[in-house]
């Protein structure tokens, strides 16, 4: 297993937020966690990524304990967070900046994803002048430039139009094979869950606890016409029926 998280549960003072939660994520794989908004996802996410000690369990990488430990995987949150006075190659360099790479190398070794990320003409730009997909786009490059072990993606779509949406997650399907990307991604939405994911886990009740996990038989690779399929339909009503 890429990462494992083993019974985390996560009290703040007299209220518990996550009970026993024990999850997995193959190299390669995109496993997403599904949940209503409150129940812990983000939690969670702060916990694996290390920015938030638990209550009781642990967090391992390659079999490495990282409980506690920030920095060891990337994390990509719900806004892009860019710089609006950096071009958008020195936010996509930023991680490399980071780690102590002189500026005229990091944005060498930035700019040479432009092209694979379908950013190529941005370098110079400014985020006030490239649209919403484009922002999450230099956005997950920045994240994979911070880690390449594991990216934890929250909500990375929810602020984009339903047709931008739609594109992005077709990039997104596209771009996870093309780096046999292993990530972890937090979602409110059954049908992007079951479009991206290869395991679903279902966060659910407070304190949040795992309610149920479906591995996704869909073969890949996927497209828009997949959500229209039998199996499509199978899983998103077995998600709805668990959570009511």
């Amino acid at each position: 297993m890429k990462l494992t998280a083993e019974h985390i549960s996560k009290s703040f003072e007299t209220e518990q937020v996550l009970d026993d939660i024990s999850l997995s994520l193959e190299e390669g794989k995109i496993v997403a966690v599904v949940g209503a908004s409150g129940v812990g996802k983000t939690t969670l996410f702060n916990i694996i990524a290390g920015t938030l000690a638990p209550t009781e369990g642990r967090i391992l990488l390659n079999g490495e304990d990282i409980t506690g430990k920030p920095g060891r995987v990337s994390y990509m949150p719900q806004k892009d967070l860019l710089f609006p006075y950096k071009t958008i190659l020195d936010n996509v360099a930023l991680p490399l900046r980071i780690r102590g790479e002189k500026k005229r190398v990091a944005r060498i070794k930035a700019a040479s994803y432009f092209k694979e990320f379908g950013l190529e003409g941005t370098e110079k730009k400014y985020p006030a002048q490239i649209s919403g997909g484009m922002k999450q786009r230099a956005a997950f490059l920045r994240t994979y430039l911070f880690s390449s072990e594991v990216a934890l993606l929250d909500e990375p779509f929810s602020a984009l139009d339903a047709i931008t949406k739609q594109q992005m997650h077709q990039w997104f399907l596209d771009m996870a094979e093309d780096l046999n990307l292993s990530a972890l991604l937090i979602t409110h939405d059954i049908d992007e869950a079951i479009l991206l994911a290869d395991r679903i886990y279902v966060l659910s009740g407070s304190p949040g606890k795992i309610v149920a996990e479906f591995g996704i038989g869909i073969p890949r690779p996927r497209n828009r016409e997949t959500v229209l399929s039998d199996s499509f339909v199978f899983y998103k009503r077995k998600i709805m029926d668990v959570l009511g």
